[in-house]
């Protein structure tokens, strides 16, 4: 049976003007234009056995200039009606019927007609978009229900959702954590799920059950307590550094002898790395690594070493000692590296495994599948890191995902298991380039790159953040999907557009007008741009919002703030047993 079976009746306008995905509607009857509203779907005539669907963007109502109307009693009022085409049905193609495709093989022809979509065709075309998008994708991924529809499932394809890269974007309060958690519900139902997801304030500790790992980055009260990996707890030690994240942490750029420290620092690190390889006798690995190689050093080796630098003498004219050339220039970067060193907060950089088998595990622990891990389950692996000092935040997460990557791109294609990050609080991050400092350049250069090149290597990025402007625009522009929630900032709103394909870009007008748990979902992932109404995941985050007025009118006592001191002064939540 045809989805759509229209009669003469049911014509609403007729094609005015064609242009290459818009079309412009004349619509004589004045009921008929009352009954149009924008965002709403419209099919046009096209050749046989066709139709082509597009969305209403514009609805005018334009009075005409008399003298310019050759038939005098014409009326002097013309309706309007801008559509952009969005896609094509075909009542069969190959060996299916009813088909929907994003393509657009035929523009209509003048005065071709045109169709609301509602009622019974509509709930049909919606069904046809369920049933394509599960038929054609090998990996359907349920987001919602179609708001124009919701007996209709919206499905994405999964595959490029994830490997095309995606945003999830929305104001506080609008569903977007709870959309990131119905997401990862159904990666972690996988046999071989994979995902990494950067969980800043420790909201998405609540997802608990197989399929699902939690990691913690070490926080000051965890030093000491013998827990490693297998408890859940993770250290990320200071070797895992690039040159470019280790200078700007020990070395002040301001300081005049800046370049002198940075030289002599580099140079301790690559002896104390070559010491380390002769001693274990990695010959292989000798021969070939580099500064930036994760292998092991001695950090208060090389801090030994920097002090004596600082004050060395040796032979002048005459035998007499005379001032080294390092003397007193590293003074503060010997300051630096003791203050870092023994800084709790940085715990987890300096305190914990620093074995070389420690990144066997390490890589394990953050990059293998549901299929691939030693525990039950954990597809998903949810890291903590609430307890990262802000300022150093992006570099601690810059430095995860440029492992990630590079185990993506130092495995062989054939045996690569692709991995999805998801980044949560994006903004934190990944910001735009003219509001970094030196910790967020390093981390947003590494994210420029997973975004333009991780396709290839299997890594996948979910942007999520609820300020999209604030968002650095080259990882935005490599995303091309888009799961927008309201908006209400216009400078977000404004920022998403922008994204959009050009003849959507009205589309995001509503963006303010969403209700909690709405979405405008548009991308490659989806076959129709449209407004979903989002399933409610099962397993909740901790991110609903605090009920200012019910908790002011009701008689529960707070907390004990003693306790809020205590985890304050200690830098931990962790409870302490008794």
């Amino acid at each position: 049976m045809a989805v759509f079976s229209f009669d003469d009746s049911d014509v609403l306008g007729r094609v005015f003007s064609v242009d290459t995905t818009t079309v412009v509607i004349d619509v004589e009857n004045d009921q008929a234009l009352t009954s149009m509203q924008v965002n709403r779907l419209v099919a046009l005539e096209s050749i046989a056995g066709q139709h082509l669907v597009g969305m209403i963007q514009k609805i005018t109502r334009k009075e005409l200039v008399l003298d310019a109307v050759e038939d005098i009693e014409a009326s002097p009022i013309q309706n309007l009606v801008k559509v952009a085409l969005i896609g094509t049905l075909f009542d069969k193609r190959k060996q299916q019927e009813n088909v929907f495709t994003r393509s657009i093989e035929a523009v209509p022809r003048i005065h071709a007609a045109c169709y609301a979509i509602e009622n019974e065709a509509l709930t049909r075309f919606m069904r046809v978009l369920s049933s394509t998008d599960v038929d054609e994708s090998s990996s359907p991924l349920k987001i919602g229900v179609y708001t124009l529809d919701d007996v209709a499932e919206a499905y994405l394809d999964g595959d490029r959702f994830f490997q095309r890269h995606a945003v999830v974007v929305g104001s506080t309060g609008s569903g977007k954590s709870w959309t990131t958690a119905q997401l990862l519900e159904q990666v972690a139902g996988l046999s071989n799920g994979n995902a990494l997801v950067f969980d800043i304030h420790g909201e998405y500790g609540s997802l608990k059950e197989k399929g699902f790992r939690h990691l913690k980055v070490a926080g000051p009260g965890d030093l000491g307590d013998g827990k490693g990996i297998e408890d859940g707890l993770i250290y990320l030690p200071y070797w895992l550094l690039s040159y470019e994240a280790i200078v700007p942490m020990f070395v002040d750029r301001s300081d005049s002898n800046a370049p002198n420290q940075t030289v002599m620092m580099t140079e301790l690190i690559r002896q104390s790395k070559e010491s380390f390889l002769k001693d274990n006798g990695d010959e292989e690995v000798l021969a070939n690594f580099t500064l930036d190689s994760p292998v092991p050093f001695d950090v208060e080796k090389v801090l030994k070493a920097l002090k004596e630098k600082d004050v060395e003498m040796v032979a002048g004219s005459g035998g007499k000692p005379k001032q080294g050339p390092y003397f007193g220039k590293l003074t503060r970067l010997v300051a630096r590296f003791e203050s870092k060193i023994n800084d709790r907060r940085l715990g987890f950089l300096f305190r914990g495994d620093n074995s070389s088998d420690y990144l066997n595990k390490l890589a394990v622990a953050l990059t293998a599948s549901a299929g691939e891990q030693d525990v039950d389950g954990g597809g998903v692996k949810v890291i903590d890191f609430s307890e990262v000092p802000s300022d150093i935040l992006p570099l601690v997460i810059s430095l995860v995902a440029r492992m990630v990557f590079a185990l993506q791109q130092w495995t062989l294609s054939e045996n690569r298991q692709p991995i999805a990050l998801f980044c949560d609080e994006a903004h934190n991050y990944i910001p735009d380039r003219s509001q970094a400092d030196a910790a967020a350049e390093i981390s947003i250069d590494i994210f420029e790159k997973i975004a333009k090149e991780g396709r290839k290597y299997g890594v996948g990025l979910v942007v999520i953040s609820q300020r999209p402007s604030e968002v650095n625009r080259t990882v935005l522009s490599q995303c091309n999907n888009f799961v927008a929630m309201r908006l209400t900032n216009t400078e977000d709103q404004n920022r998403i557009k922008a994204l959009l394909p050009e003849n959507l870009g009205g589309y995001a007008d509503i963006l303010p007008a969403l209700d909690t748990g709405e979405a405008l979902v548009v991308g490659d992932a989806s076959l129709l741009p449209a407004r979903v109404k989002v399933h409610e995941p099962r397993l909740k985050p901790n991110s609903a919002t605090v009920p200012f007025w019910e908790k002011w009118s009701s008689d529960d006592k707070r907390e004990d703030l003693a306790q809020a001191v205590r985890n304050w002064q200690r830098q931990s939540t962790k409870k302490l047993d008794s």
